[in-house]
């Protein structure tokens, strides 16, 4: 692996030469350069992980070089150095995208300690912009994120079925995706150039949603001044997607059963039938083999509508898709007046990663909204999540409840992370494969971790603390 490469800016040689002796001490690739010109025009010639500059430079200062590295690589964390430390100077440089502000003198330990952090934010920002270009790669029709297993069988289901005619059921919990899928399989289907039309059964009264489903004549009612079409005729050619079908009254059910297998509607207050071609997906976050059971739900209704049923896995048993999803809602914030997010820290994503997603993806995507609007940098901090994310308990990882002492309020953040790391690696049987994936990171970030919190990862190692 290549040394990270770091330039130095400084007019003044005796600091410039002491700053960047020091860094080449710690294994770093360093260039110094006495003036901004000479910085900028060596950073136009290839990659540079960290720069170094002096804020007062004479015609090109420190600022200029912030703001042209900032436009040459975003990703490229710059430290401002100077002898003149001030608050509107700090501001300033902050503003304009200074990974850190340093006012001289520095002690030696100080700037190392500075470099490597924001060597570590280079890196985290690599590793969000790879997620970014994996979300740009998938399939333009697609706006499901996840590569699981679970979901990997999801879309299987779903290229089986969109070609044909049958009436699928989606089942899962609220906020799992229902829709999308429904849309998906619409959009991947012969009928995908004919219309998609959406229905809440559970939204409306029966007597309202009846007149909106089957349409009615005019004086059918009071206030039906005229005849009008309803979303059987207006889903015509194309897809009727019923969501919450548990929620259909009995009399209702009865009038679907029927426009099922006759394929025609008679609208409210008429005599006379229209033929529809309409093709049923129906979605449902309730038990209804239960609801059938207690005669709440009709079973020849059931058996019409589950002729290809789907099961839509909850978030926490998909939790290896949650940082993939994490930077898909990134992507759709980042929009506007909106200050740009472009990633997460390790124990932001730590805490993502364990909760336990009672609300699913819509709630995720929910949190992430709240994080980004209160955020100020590129990186999400744990301060930036809702209390509820931050005070859940580690446990119940990949469905797996462990009675673990991680659940110790009085932890701090570094024993939670170190503890959640130990008990990861201790799920996945040592894989550290497996591991980073559920954790967000790759592979060198899980060994820098390992190595921090004083684990051995070792070919047989499960993530056993050193002696």
């Amino acid at each position: 692996m290549h040394p990270a490469t770091i330039l130095v800016a400084d007019d003044d040689g005796v600091a410039r030469d002491l700053l960047a002796d020091a860094l080449k001490k710690e294994g770093y690739a360093v260039e110094a350069f006495a003036s901004g010109e000479e910085v900028i025009a060596r950073g136009r010639q290839g990659h540079v992980d960290v720069v170094l500059t002096d804020i007062r430079m004479g015609a090109v200062d420190g600022l200029t070089v912030l703001r042209e590295f900032k436009r040459m690589n975003p990703n490229t964390a710059v430290v401002v150095l100077t002898a003149f430390g001030s608050l509107e100077g700090a501001i300033e440089a902050i503003k304009q995208g200074a990974y850190d502000y340093l006012a001289k003198p520095f002690k030696r330990e100080e700037i190392k300690l500075v470099v490597k952090r924001s060597l570590d934010h280079c890196r985290l920002l690599r590793e969000n912009a790879r997620f970014r270009q994996e979300l740009k790669t998938k399939s333009d029709w697609s706006p499901l994120v996840g590569s699981s297993t679970a979901m990997l069988e999801v879309y299987k289901l779903v290229a089986r079925v969109a070609e044909s005619k049958s009436t699928v059921l989606l089942q899962g919990e609220s906020g799992t995706g229902k829709e999308l899928i429904a849309r998906a399989i619409h959009a991947n289907g012969p009928r995908r150039d004919k219309p998609f039309v959406p229905v809440n059964c559970g939204a409306l009264p029966d007597n309202l949603l009846e007149s909106e489903m089957f349409g009615y004549e005019k004086g059918a009612f009071t206030g039906a001044v005229g005849t009008k079409a309803g979303l059987f005729e207006a889903a015509n050619g194309g897809s009727l997607f019923l969501d919450e079908i548990g929620e259909l009254g009995a009399a209702l059910q009865v009038k679907l059963l029927r426009v099922m297998q006759d394929q025609e509607v008679r609208r409210v207050g008429g005599t006379g039938s229209v033929k529809v071609d309409v093709r049923i997906i129906a979605a449902t976050n309730r038990d209804l083999e239960l609801l059938v059971k207690e005669g709440k739900f009709r079973d020849d209704l059931f058996y019409r509508l589950k002729v290809v049923p789907i099961t839509l896995p909850s978030l926490v048993e998909r939790r290896e898709d949650i940082p993939m999803l994490v930077h898909h809602f990134l992507q759709k914030c980042a929009t506007g007046a909106t200050p740009t997010v472009r990633g997460v820290l390790p124990e932001t994503m730590a805490l993502l990663t364990r909760y336990r997603w009672p609300g699913n993806v819509r709630e995720l995507e929910n949190a992430i909204e709240r994080a980004v609007s209160l955020s100020h940098g590129p990186l999400l901090t744990p301060d930036d999540l809702p209390e509820v994310i931050r005070q859940e308990p580690v446990g119940d990882i990949e469905g797996i409840r462990h009675s673990d002492p991680t659940n110790d309020a009085t932890l701090t953040l570094e024993e939670v992370e170190k503890r959640h790391l130990v008990l990861v690696l201790k799920e996945t049987k040592g894989n550290k494969v497996k591991a980073a994936k559920i954790l967000g990171i790759d592979r060198r970030t899980l060994y820098r971790m390992a190595e921090r919190f004083g684990l051995d990862l070792g070919e047989e190692s499960e993530g056993v603390e050193k002696e």
